[in-house]
């Protein structure tokens, strides 16, 4: 991939609001303050030697460190022992990450406190230099093999930006702004090779690609087109050098009888880099592979919005039994939907991103206990570590668990876990311009910016995705005249509304003088959906929901890290499995879908009761 000469940056269409403009209300703040009482706020008292070990700090990597032991086994991991040299960065930074911002947006005084002592011990930890990261000065930007170096800056520097934007610290950003400037000094643009490796296993080096998650949020905080430039550059590099994980490197895109074969989460957080190149450049190119990769992954999710890989796609498509997701992937997909959404605004992203966060990644969590799976199926016949009882060879498979921890593997799927809630509120409301509020993904909120210049309060009263009626209602100083945009779902079959509005490009627009005390109330109807995945099998759909007939089943304790925090798996006690039949109607009633479905142990059609995947642990979801 060349540089092209005539890089000209596009236009984003839609305005990202600072951190904690919008706030969570109704189920979804007691769910997210659940995670704080639960393993999102207490990942450091559960796992103390991973979350303390100073690797930012005094325990910087150098030539003589030694190899750590993460209380993994190891088993089904690539190989390569150097890879686990960085592993607390990512656990440690992209936990930080999720309790920053959720004690910012629960406003919890305590977190906020513990959160403020944080970022100030990483910025005692920046060298005079600008150097903040995890290698000693014998190491950094030194490397011919698997690092962490851009990757242990990313995870760290996300919670860093998410804290300024909170709190407009000049200090923040300046350690923000020297940061990378030091990264730009030493991996100097076009005259350098950050992903240089020269062969084996470098998840890591490919996870630094993400680098560009930074460089976008301060090009858009501050103007600078160093940013994007030196981000386009970042992407150049990977897709010229050597990688083990290469679904999203430019020669595989355009090859069009490459098959997605990669780690999933790296797959899936790939496609941020790629739109970021994009639009920094406007390369022609670029846009043609953004389209294909996008078509790539589209498939390779599956109905219930999970995409696919445990861990490694594989070349593989969805299948609701044989082949499952991780939670970490489903993190990283809606966080690069929501990338998408904001530089495009099509809606179809918060389509995508309302599907995955309300089912997949509310299907993925412990319905009762502060516990998630590291890897789910959509049917998901017993969770007691391997996939539905199936034996892999060459691997001891623990991942099919509920557990706050999940140490036996990896502390990454329960810190990407805590952040999704924050990173799904964030992107819920957006600006198009100085007039314009769109509300993109609906969910009860409360969103505080400024319209012309003046204060403006929206509360969003609802129980969506359970209920499909809103209230928008809109706290005012004195009459103010905008433009408020509610994007229409695409399942939406009539919009029932208490004033007019018109339609345009997937949006309700409600453009006028409103005053305070104002509320817009919507009741958004819809019909049961049979949704068809791409192994054949049928799901059922109501509004933004999919539904599964629970299965019964024994719990089975196992390793405890602390009182009401445990490892929990489960077996079925009912195997009895559900066939679809064709034309028979299902209707919705009381929060259920009743299906008629076909016993296929006796043969005979029986009417089932089906309830939001979320709501499950065992479960048929695809019949």
């Amino acid at each position: 991939m060349d540089r092209p000469s005539n890089a000209s940056p596009l236009k984003e269409t839609l305005i990202r609001l600072p951190f904690a403009s919008i706030r969570p209300e109704g189920w979804l703040k007691a769910q997210m303050q659940r995670d704080m009482a639960g393993f999102a706020g207490n990942l450091d008292r559960l796992v103390p030697g991973l979350i303390d070990d100073q690797i930012y700090t005094e325990g910087r990597l150098h030539r003589k460190s030694a190899a750590r032991d993460l209380g993994n086994l190891k088993s089904g991991d690539a190989e390569g022992e150097d890879q686990y040299q960085w592993w607390n960065s990512e656990t440690q930074s992209n936990w930080w990450d999720a309790y920053i911002r959720n004690a910012i947006l629960l406003q919890d005084p305590a977190a906020l406190d513990k959160a403020q002592q944080y970022v100030r011990r990483m910025l005692s930890s920046q060298d005079d230099d600008g150097y903040l990261g995890i290698y000693d000065k014998d190491l950094r930007y030194r490397f011919s093999s698997e690092n962490g170096e851009l990757w242990a800056k990313t995870t760290l520097f996300r919670g860093l930006l998410a804290y300024y934007e909170y709190t407009q610290s000049g200090e923040v950003w300046n350690a923000l702004v020297r940061a990378v400037d030091d990264v730009m000094a030493n991996y100097p643009m076009d005259q350098s090779s950050p992903f240089f490796s020269k062969g084996g296993f470098n998840g890591g080096i490919s996870h630094g690609l993400t680098f560009t998650d930074v460089l976008d949020r301060m090009a858009q905080l501050s103007g600078d087109p160093r940013y994007l430039a030196y981000a386009a550059f970042l992407y150049r590099d990977y897709c010229q050098t050597d990688q083990s994980e290469q679904d999203a490197q430019l020669k595989n895109i355009l090859s069009p009888d490459y098959k997605l074969q990669s780690h999933g989460v790296h797959t899936y957080e790939h496609l941020r880099p790629l739109a970021v190149a994009y639009y920094a450049t406007g390369d022609p190119q670029l846009k043609q592979a953004l389209d294909v990769y996008l078509g790539r992954i589209q498939a390779a999710v599956t109905c219930a919005g999970g995409p696919i890989g445990d861990e490694w796609i594989g070349g593989r498509m969805p299948d609701a039994t044989q082949v499952g997701y991780e939670y970490c992937s489903i993190h990283e997909l809606m966080d690069s939907y929501a990338l998408l959404l904001q530089k495009t605004g099509n809606p179809t992203f918060a389509d995508a991103m309302e599907d995955l966060f309300y089912n997949a990644a509310q299907g993925a969590r412990h319905p009762e206990h502060s516990a998630i799976a590291y890897l789910k199926t959509d049917n998901s016949y017993e969770m007691m570590g391997t996939k539905n009882g199936e034996a892999e060879p060459n691997r001891v498979q623990t991942r099919y668990k509920y557990s706050p921890v999940h140490q036996d593997v990896a502390v990454c799927c329960a810190p990407n876990a805590g952040r999704i809630s924050p990173y799904f509120v964030q992107a819920a409301w957006m600006k198009k311009d100085d007039r314009t509020l769109a509300a993109l993904l609906l969910a009860p909120s409360t969103l505080e910016t400024e319209v012309d210049g003046a204060p403006v309060r929206i509360v969003t009263e609802t129980r969506y995705p359970y209920s499909q009626q809103l209230v928008f209602r809109l706290e005012l100083s004195s009459p103010l005249a905008f433009c408020l945009k509610v994007r229409k779902p695409a399942w939406c079959t009539e919009v029932k509304s208490s004033e007019a509005y018109r339609e345009e490009q997937g949006f309700l627009v409600f453009d006028r003088r409103f005053a305070p005390g104002d509320e817009i109330r919507l009741t958004l109807e819809s019909d049961v959906r049979v949704l068809t995945g791409a192994a054949g099998d049928h799901y059922f759909a109501y509004g933004p929901l999919v539904y599964a007939r629970p299965i019964e089943a024994a719990e089975e304790i196992g390793r405890t890290y602390a009182p009401g925090f445990e490892d929990r798996m489960y077996r079925s006690l009912d195997p009895v499995r559900y066939g679809y039949v064709p034309g028979q109607k299902a209707q919705f009633s009381r929060g259920r879908i009743l299906a008629r479905l076909k016993n296929q142990a006796t043969q005979k059609i029986e009417q089932v009761a089906l309830v939001p995947i979320g709501k499950t642990v065992l479960r048929q979801a695809g019949f």
